[in-house]
């Protein structure tokens, strides 16, 4: 069953919502779910943003995913990014185990998630 994740104007700016075990949101204009929490330590990505390369970053440190694919594109940032092979380990494994991706459709300016 669908589930409501919020009118499609209030993604704009690169909003994120929650929707259940999604992440929800637009990407260069196309919406997108994908998988909650971040691969590194479980950051949820509802609370993230998206840039405006249209990649998803999660909001406690700064990694950034493809949400077409799942995959991480930058590691884990601060602190973190100065730990060697951190980010290329977090990367390697969502090549393995990318962020879940679900389906969204848009209706009437609704989105939802399936």
């Amino acid at each position: 069953m669908s589930k409501p994740a919020g009118r499609v104007e209030e993604f704009e700016r690169g909003a994120v919502k929650g929707v259940g075990s999604y992440a929800v949101g637009l990407s260069k204009d196309r919406p997108f779910a994908v998988s909650r929490h971040c691969r590194h330590l479980r950051g949820d990505l509802a609370e993230g943003t998206v840039n405006r390369d249209g990649c998803l970053v999660c909001p406690l440190h700064g990694a950034t995913y493809d949400v077409d694919t799942g995959r991480m594109l930058r590691g884990p940032q601060g602190a973190f990014a100065k730990i060697p092979g951190l980010g290329w380990a977090n990367k390697a494994l969502t090549k393995v185990l990318p962020l879940r991706r679900g389906h969204v459709v848009e209706r009437d300016g609704t989105l939802f998630v399936d």
